[in-house]
């Protein structure tokens, strides 16, 4: 098991989970992608097709605000990175590990 991180695609907040380190990713989305199960990160993300995730932050960490000096900010805007400063949004994102074959992109013929 190893511990990956990954930042919320509305705010940037950094959160981690523990999973196999052989598993691949195929990206991180803002909505579910079809024909697709997902596991909460509390739940057996191995068997499941990727995780769900609620966006919390880093609610274990130490992280402290750029000056050092003032409490963590509430993350409310997309600020286009990672910002492991902030608190999470409360939004759910998803992450899609890789399948082979990969899934149909486009509506279905």
């Amino acid at each position: 098991m190893v511990e990956v991180t990954y930042y919320c695609p509305y705010c940037g907040a950094v959160t981690s989970v523990e999973r196999d380190a052989t598993l691949e990713d195929a990206s991180v989305t803002r909505e579910p992608l079809a024909d697709r199960e997902y596991a909460a990160t509390t739940d057996d993300v191995e068997a499941a097709d990727g995780i769900e995730f609620v966006c919390l932050g880093d609610v274990e960490g130490d992280a402290v605000s750029p000056d050092r000096n003032s409490p963590r900010q509430r993350a409310t805007d997309r600020t286009g990175g990672p910002r492991p400063d902030r608190e999470g949004c409360g939004r759910t994102f998803y992450l899609n590990y890789r399948q082979s074959p990969p899934p149909t992109v486009g509506p279905r013929q």
